[in-house]
């Protein structure tokens, strides 16, 4: 858990960006800071709700959209489950391998961005995803047993 982002950065990041810091965001904050998996929006909303009863799946799913939008999480789209949400896991710009069994997320440096040629010159990128989705050495161990 060491390399996600501690409660209390993510905290300062909304603080940043004019949030004001309720009980309900310091709570979701704590949730994502504890797990070290990804959450979709209804386990998100599933944990939220068992304290506050009234919260509604949209102001959830708002939330987990808005705090990706700023970098304080990550979110990943699952060929079979979906969208689904992880602490940013570094400060450096990275991409990610992702094992489809088990969800097993390994980083690494190497941006394919580097490599393209030939775009429009009119054309400004703000930002960029790149995930290799396969099956990663202990999922196919366990597949061969």
């Amino acid at each position: 858990m060491a390399e996600n982002q501690s409660v209390q950065s993510m905290l300062d990041a909304m603080s940043k960006k004019g949030w004001r810091i309720t009980d309900q965001r310091r709570r979701l904050a704590e949730l994502f800071t504890i797990t070290d998996g990804y959450l979709s929006p209804k386990d998100v909303y599933e944990y939220m709700s068992q304290k506050y009863p009234s919260v509604s799946f949209d102001t959830i799913y708002r939330n987990l959209r808005l705090l990706s939008e700023m970098g304080i999480l990550e979110q990943f789209y699952f060929l079979d489950s979906g969208l689904k949400f992880k602490a940013n896991c570094s400060n450096h710009h990275h991409h990610h391998l992702i094992c489809v069994n088990c969800e097993k997320t390994v980083t690494f440096d190497y941006c394919p961005m580097w490599n393209i040629s030939g775009l429009p010159e009119q054309f400004d990128i703000l930002n960029h995803r790149f995930e290799i989705y396969g099956i990663c050495s202990d999922c196919k161990t366990d597949s061969a047993s």
